[in-house]
């Protein structure tokens, strides 16, 4: 196994949301569920497939948004 699984409270850590954020989406369906792996009991994350969920819940910003950071 190449990749280091990492737990909930690691996770929790890493995104800088409560424990309780990332258990519910856990639970989620559909596109703002957070990618995991259930071990048992136990809930697993690799980073990658984190990351690339991250990826795709970026808000992108029309011209107006980026004109007004400016």
């Amino acid at each position: 196994m190449g990749t280091e699984l990492i737990t909930v409270e690691e996770m929790a850590a890493r995104l800088k949301v409560p424990l309780s954020w990332v258990y519910q989406r856990t639970r989620s369906r559909g596109r703002d569920r957070l990618p995991h792996i259930k071990l048992g009991k136990y809930i697993r994350f690799e980073e990658e497939a984190v990351r690339r969920w991250l990826e795709t819940q970026q808000i992108a910003y029309g011209n107006s948004g980026r004109e007004s950071l400016q």
